[in-house]
């Protein structure tokens, strides 16, 4: 099968808003690969070794690509991208000196080549992420292992954010909570919470491609009684739940996690609140550091008390409670 495959030449520090720009323009996947320099910082203490550089991408840079089937009309939408992509500086988003390429492919050529540079991750001092297809024995019988087939740029954990939001949540959790994940992707945080004590999660995402993903993943798991995923927003957990739908928690909960723009936080603060239980707690992520202030300042003018912030490379999670 044919595909167009749309590159941006971009900067580290745009790749989650413009990812999410070529999904909603349709795109049927997304690859992301970012500087491999060993200039770049890198967090070793879970015994990571880089002794090669990944690739030559600078440092500070990244590629980019979206797949479209061969039948899309590709003109309009590379239009409105480059558009919304040049607005991203009004939201002080640094996308440097941006450059595009399109051209078609044989799906052979991507849809499973990223595979080869997914290998089992440690991303805390007891959980580690193991794609389906590799190999791998724990280390000690502490170590927990989320399998994991993310498809197509739902979350390997690989990236900060994801990494960071999971070492928060095993920072925090005490062992059964009833959480709500926002934005669940390929699920990596709720099974990740699962595995950490939590009772269960209900896992929501608007993608439906997402929400298959997080269903596959679930079930790799064996996390079918633990997790429950729906397509749905935040808020229409309340009528879900007087409907008398089967959620899987009880609102208001003992916990949200959200790793997702700090732009759609600023929007998701005030139904957070509402869902949690008093005292109940709030971690997000994938906040770029030229936003840490915004979203710190809105989430204490909700009457939320900011009680942990977490760092990894340029990007922060907080951890809120419900005052």
């Amino acid at each position: 099968m044919l595909w167009h495959e749309f590159t941006i030449h971009t900067t580290e520090e745009s790749v989650e808003m413009i990812s999410n720009f070529l999904h909603e323009a349709g795109a049927g996947g997304v690859s992301i690969e970012e500087s491999g320099t060993l200039n770049k910082v890198r967090d070793t203490k879970y015994g990571e070794l880089y002794d090669a550089p990944l690739n030559d991408i600078p440092e500070g840079q990244a590629v980019i690509k979206g797949y479209f089937s061969v039948e899309t009309e590709m003109d309009s939408i590379i239009v409105t991208l480059k558009q919304r992509i040049e607005e991203l500086s009004q939201y002080d988003i640094d996308t440097g000196d941006v450059c595009y390429e399109n051209k078609i492919v044989n799906e052979d050529d991507w849809a499973d080549a990223w595979k080869q540079y997914f290998k089992p991750l440690r991303v805390s001092k007891t959980l580690t992420i193991k794609p389906t297809w590799e190999e791998y024995t724990p280390e000690s019988e502490e170590e927990k292992l989320i399998h994991l087939d993310p498809g197509m740029a739902f979350g390997t954990g690989a990236h900060p954010t994801t990494s960071l939001c999971l070492r928060t949540l095993e920072n925090v959790i005490k062992g059964g909570e009833e959480i709500i994940d926002v934005g669940t992707g390929s699920g990596i945080l709720a099974i990740g919470s699962i595995l950490l004590g939590a009772k269960h999660v209900l896992a929501l995402d608007l993608d439906p491609v997402a929400v298959h993903s997080a269903q596959e993943n679930t079930a790799l798991n064996g996390m079918q009684d633990s997790i429950t995923v729906k397509e749905s927003d935040l808020l229409s957990v309340f009528k879900h739940q007087s409907e008398g739908v089967n959620l899987g928690v009880s609102v208001p909960v003992n916990m949200v996690v959200a790793n997702i723009l700090a732009e759609i936080i600023l929007l998701l603060i005030d139904d957070v609140y509402q869902v949690l239980e008093p005292d109940g707690i709030f971690i997000t992520s994938g906040i770029y550091k030229n936003k840490e202030h915004v979203v710190q300042e809105a989430l204490k003018l909700a009457n939320f008390e900011i009680i942990d912030v977490n760092r990894e490379e340029e990007w922060i999670a907080f951890v809120a409670r419900k005052r």
